[in-house]
């Protein structure tokens, strides 16, 4: 056991397995739905960037290399000054979703460098323009630019061409869990001396403004080095901070006079730092006030050319005379030897250095992705900011009918910046790269999602902020089963447990589905989108006509994926609780309706070879939509077996499966199970293994889905074949788009039509294994097609893993497929280890686009690069076996 093994041992036995002290300050406040208390719901305009240094927050808290406790009641972050700027570094600065040519983007540059699970060690970069930072520049040349053009990067302004910025590195190091030594690292990466001031910046989340005064917490001066902040839940805090040059003080508190020009009642306001260090503005006055809810030290540095700077803070529960004592350095030290040591037992040995830095960067950013999210929707809905007041049209509006959901919580965020809100499905995949560094948390957050001041009273579960009622893919119950299985994995044994309450709830969830998502009766699912913005010629979330219907192939795939996971899950449990058997009788026979429906009713394509959806217009025969995506290939995922040995355990389970499969096959039903010839297992799925290969011949062709960097969710068939069809009398239209989306409909800046995206490749991948696990050598496809090259399920997974990876990895000219045109900056001495983990990729060059720090679910790749390594030592040993046996065959 290492010592964070340890300390994750001591959490395991909490409540909720959580250290108090984390990186769980958001990097974006403003432009989110719940400081929109607008009229119309336009909640980027209604709180911009421009409002965000000088206007208190309702909700939450964001900042720059930030942490806050797990209720976000005090804050640290950095603020820095190049003495160019007109405000203060404070935040992360990027386009709002109209201001960017394909939608919102954050625009600067900053890597989560290092974490751990109980955050006792963590490192993040931020790289700072010594020139003014360019804010006009970014949003004219965005604005500028059209829909077919690239969006318009920092990079790409000039600012950083002569390495004239600063990296600025942010170290935590806890002595203890409420004991934090802080480490500011200020290079100057240029050829000449440059000045900078950096503020470590302590404040309380104003909760005050809204609860009462008597509440209010408190910063007050104590000596030179240090202040004390206290907080009627928290008690003391001791913030400790070497030889400044300025203490300031003021209030967390709007700015009026800047925000709707009423005039403020004092100089204390939220942004009152940015005045006093960049105009001199009310300075004096910030130096002689003694306490306050926002406090900093003021650093004014000049660093020689390619020189580094140290600041160091501790920010700390206990009182002490000698903060920095001699020797305090090696906290760092310490820390992160114990860094090395957990990531040494749970990543796999021998490991290439510049993988080992992808898959440990993967799971820091994972990690420092950890945010409080604070959100009562009756609250947010029946009272004002104190800025606009209530508005009866709002009782109406933006998720009126989600007035249970009450969240307070740490959650595992999408994106910090882009997406500083969870949502359901990423939160999934998440929990499988998090159940690798901290199961005990990835599970927690499955069954989060799952509790009853998140899921609906219905069963629903809450899709995002934006709008709650949002149907996403239903991949809770599978991802419930990977943690479960990662979890047994490295540890030897199962949480049965854990699988038992997140069955219980599935059941609700699962019921709402089959209420509420199969109009027909016929077990062929709608669902809206599922996450899919812009696959389809029209938005499939909108409302057809009362004359229509849209029958989706994946909608009734994710339902027969869910119930395989429900069936697996019933079983897991089964095995060690009977009570469970005939549950796992329901999902099987639920599995084998859906697995007919969508053979059956007209979804598949005979000529096409491929799954499409069905528009069903009143007085009109049945319309496939044939389009070649995701939708039709979701049918892989649902696949499982059973093994010989569950039959034999629970008796009554494999009596009634008999009985099913004798009274379907006599009376001319559909039956989609395979058995191996030796009997040792059975093969579930939606797909008969005929159609299997002709999905595989389309999945594996270069010329349709596959890329160089993976599964691409359109058919590169579509870009010299795009799909039309006019539906009373309005021409839909579907071409093939490789990177951004070129069009405004349903979404605008995420795009389906073309990019690889890390959930749906990784998704494929793990099913491409599981069939794999089953036909073994007996199944061999060719791959890519027209190669000659004949590889088994289980290579052919291997392959796409490694064409995933090669995103990340650098090539012979160490550049990375990620960066595309910006490999120049990556390439830069010091710059060489940083990796960033988008959203999705351009479906021809792997280049990196939409969110940069997506590394909620493209951390999968950790995970992809845990299973090829061992996948690659298990092909190592066959091959090591059958050399062997072909020596010995040899001496007889």
């Amino acid at each position: 056991m290492t010592a964070e093994h340890q300390r994750l041992s001591e959490n395991a036995q909490k409540t909720i397995p959580l250290e108090q002290w984390g990186p769980y300050l958001s990097e974006r406040q403003w432009g989110t739905v719940r400081e929109d208390y607008s009229t119309n719901g336009d909640a980027w305009n209604y709180f911009p960037f421009s409002h965000s240094h000088c206007r208190a927050y309702r909700w939450g808290e964001d900042g720059l290399a930030g942490i806050c406790d797990f209720f976000g009641n005090l804050c640290f972050g950095i603020a820095l000054w190049n003495g160019k700027d007109k405000i203060l570094k404070e935040r992360l600065f990027g386009l709002g979703n109209s201001e960017g040519n394909h939608g919102e983007d954050v625009k600067e540059l900053y890597y989560y460098l290092d974490n751990i699970p109980t955050h006792y060690y963590m490192e993040y970069l931020y790289k700072y323009p010594q020139q003014a930072f360019p804010y006009a520049d970014l949003l004219e040349q965005n604005a500028k630019r059209s829909k077919q053009e690239p969006e318009y990067e920092i990079l790409d302004t000039g600012v950083f061409d002569n390495n004239e910025y600063f990296d600025v590195q942010v170290t935590y190091a806890k002595q203890s869990p409420c004991d934090i030594f802080i480490k500011i690292e200020i290079t100057n990466r240029a050829d000449k001396p440059a000045p900078v001031t950096v503020l470590p910046t302590l404040w309380f989340y104003n909760r005050w403004a809204y609860a009462g005064a008597d509440v209010k917490p408190l910063i007050k001066y104590l000596n030179k080095n240090a202040v004390q902040a206290s907080h009627y839940k928290l008690g003391n805090y001791y913030f400790y901070f070497q030889d400044p040059a300025d203490c300031l003080f003021t209030e967390n508190e709007t700015n009026t006079e800047k925000v709707n020009g009423t005039p403020n009642e004092t100089v204390f306001v939220k942004d009152a730092f940015h005045d006093a260090i960049i105009e001199g503005k009310n300075l004096q006055a910030l130096r002689d006030k003694k306490s306050g809810t926002k406090f900093s030290p003021v650093y004014k540095l000049k660093i020689p050319a390619g020189a580094t700077k140290t600041i160091y803070c501790r920010f700390s529960n206990q009182m002490a005379d000698n903060a920095f004592a001699r020797g305090f350095e090696r906290v760092f030290a310490t820390r992160k030897n114990e860094a090395d040591d957990f990531y040494s037992t749970i990543l796999p040995a021998e490991m290439d250095e510049d993988m080992a830095k992808i898959q440990r960067q993967a799971l820091a950013g994972l990690l420092w992705s950890k945010q409080y999210y604070h959100f009562d929707v009756e609250r947010w809905l029946t009272t004002s900011d104190g800025i606009t007041p209530v508005s009866d049209g709002k009782q109406n509006g933006r998720n009126h009918n989600w007035k249970h959901l009450k969240n307070q919580d740490v959650i595992s965020m999408p994106d910090k910046w882009e997406y500083p809100w969870y949502a359901a499905w990423d939160l999934a995949f998440h929990c499988i790269s998090m159940a690798v560094a901290d199961p005990c948390f990835a599970k927690n957050q499955l069954l989060l999602i799952m509790r009853e001041w998140y899921m609906k009273p219905d069963g629903q579960l809450p899709a995002y902020e934006w709008n709650f009622s949002d149907v996403n893919p239903p991949v809770q119950g599978w991802a419930a089963m990977q943690v479960y299985y990662i979890e047994k994995k490295n540890a030897g044994k199962g949480d049965i447990e854990f699988l038992k309450k997140v069955f219980q709830k599935l059941l609700i969830n699962f019921t709402w589905w089959m209420n509420r998502k199969d109009l027909s009766g016929n077990n062929l699912f709608e669902g809206g989108f599922l996450g899919l913005d812009n696959i389809g010629v029209f938005n499939r979330s909108s409302q057809l006509g009362s004359n229509m219907q849209l029958e989706q192939a994946d909608g009734t795939s994710w339902m027969g994926m869910y119930a395989l996971n429900m069936l697996d899950m019933a079983l897991e449990i089964a095995v060690h609780d009977i009570a469970f058997e005939d549950t796992a009788t329901k999902f099987f026979e639920q599995f084998v309706l859906i697995a007919e429906a969508i053979n059956e009713h007209g979804l598949w394509n005979e000529e096409d070879k491929f799954f499409y959806d069905i528009l069903s217009i009143a007085g009109s025969e049945p319309l496939q939509l044939r389009i070649q995506s995701i939708v039709g290939l979701t049918t892989l995922f649902a696949v499982s077996t059973i093994e010989k040995k569950v039959f034999d355990k629970l008796k009554d389970f494999k009596k009634r499966i008999g009985w099913f499969e004798n009274y379907r096959k006599k009376n001319n039903k559909f039956w989609p199970n395979e058995e191996k010839s030796d009997g040792e297992a059975m093969l579930l799925s939606l797909v008969p293994g005929e159609r299997l290969v002709y999905l595989l011949q389309h999945l594996l062709n270069e010329d349709e889905f596959l890329s160089e960097g993976g599964i691409r969710a359109l058919s590169k068939h579509h870009e010299k074949n795009p799909y039309s069809i006019t539906i009373n009398g309005i021409n839909y239209t579907a071409q093939y788009d490789p990177g951004d989306s070129t069009s405004d409909f349903y979404g605008g800046n995420s795009n389906w039509r073309g990019p690889v995206w890390m959930p749906i490749n990784y998704l494929i991948i793990q099913s491409i294994r599981k069939y794999g696990a089953f036909y073994g050598s007996d199944l061999k496809v060719e791959c890519p097609v027209g190669s000659g090259t004949q590889l088994s399920l289980g290579e052919v997974a291997d392959e796409l893993t490694k064409r995933v990876i090669s995103i990340f990895k650098k090539n012979e000219e160490g550049k990375r497929k990620l960066f595309g045109q910006h490999n120049w900056f990556y390439q830069k001495p010091g710059n060489e280890h940083l990796v960033l983990f988008y959203e999705y990729f351009h479906g021809d060059d792997g280049n990196g686009l939409g969110a940069s720090h997506q590394t909620g679910w493209t951390s999968l790749v950790a995970e992809l690069i845990n299973e090829l390594h061992h996948s690659s030592g298990k092909h190592k040993t066959d091959l090591a076996s059958e050399a062997a046996t072909a020596e010995e065959q040899s001496a007889l």
